[in-house]
């Protein structure tokens, strides 16, 4: 395995055809594993990108306390059979300091998350439009935690036209059903407890097909704070009256949050 963090060796690399490319900010998990592992069972080579991205970062959000396990992470590249890491600084990224163009996500990025936290799919889609453009992949693999970005990353490759294929791997969860998140070791004992309200909550608002349902399940949590729970078509459009939809759901538990969604079929 290699790794790399400059723009010349990324394109020296040379990785034989049928590339697939994960991209992360580090910190990982089972989750990005199971991403690896995707890509590794369906091409002939892996490359693993590693970047905490300050453009999807808000003034107030934790862009300094992100962790950042760099030898970590290059352990379960190794064990995952990546081909190739590529880990550029910040310098490497934006050599002119942060882009004036942004990718604009349109009206999708500024609901739910995009409410919380405006700008955030902009810094997104920048990155990953760049680490597209730099790696050059034939499919790239997300997880459907992220559901929103999901939606958002395939919606710019259809739209841009870029000849590569987005797939969406199933979120990974805890035995008790906490989904994975490289945020979850900010959580406290008593806070991760309570963090499971999420996952029951999307469960209430898929089994019942309304949210009143998941409310009531955060109601009987008010040590966490709920920012969103809605129901909608796999989209993200209006929720259907019958057929596929998502409920996703963010909140605060402590000073960390977290989102979660689930599939649904109403």
């Amino acid at each position: 395995m290699r790794v790399v963090s400059d723009r010349a060796s990324l394109r020296d690399a040379s990785l034989p055809g049928d590339v697939a490319v994960v991209m992360t900010m580090g910190a990982l998990h089972e989750g990005h594993a199971t991403l690896i592992r995707q890509a590794r069972a369906e091409a002939r080579s892996v490359l693993l990108t590693i970047f905490v991205n300050p453009l999807q970062f808000g003034p107030n959000e934790d862009f300094d306390r992100y962790p950042r396990t760099m030898e970590a992470d290059l352990e379960v590249a190794r064990a995952e059979g990546v081909d190739l890491v590529f880990a550029p600084t910040r310098e490497v990224m934006y050599p002119q300091g942060e882009p004036a163009v942004r990718v604009d996500p349109g009206p999708l990025g500024n609901v739910l998350e995009g409410a919380s936290r405006p700008g955030f799919f902009h810094g997104v889609l920048t990155v990953v439009n760049k680490l597209f453009q730099l790696t050059r992949p034939d499919r790239a693999y997300f997880g459907e935690k992220d559901y929103q970005q999901l939606t958002l990353i395939r919606a710019m490759a259809r739209d841009f036209d870029l000849p590569i294929e987005v797939r969406g791997v199933p979120t990974v969860r805890e035995a008790d059903g906490l989904a994975l998140s490289s945020r979850n070791r900010y959580l406290a004992p008593a806070e991760r407890e309570a963090a499971l309200v999420l996952h029951r909550a999307l469960a209430a608002t898929a089994a019942a097909g309304s949210v009143e349902a998941g409310l009531a399940e955060f109601a009987a949590v008010p040590e966490v704070k709920l920012d969103y729970l809605v129901l909608t078509d796999p989209m993200l459009g209006p929720a259907p009256a019958h057929g596929p939809a998502r409920a996703l759901t963010a909140a605060w538990v402590g000073g960390t949050r977290l989102i979660d969604n689930l599939g649904a079929e109403l």
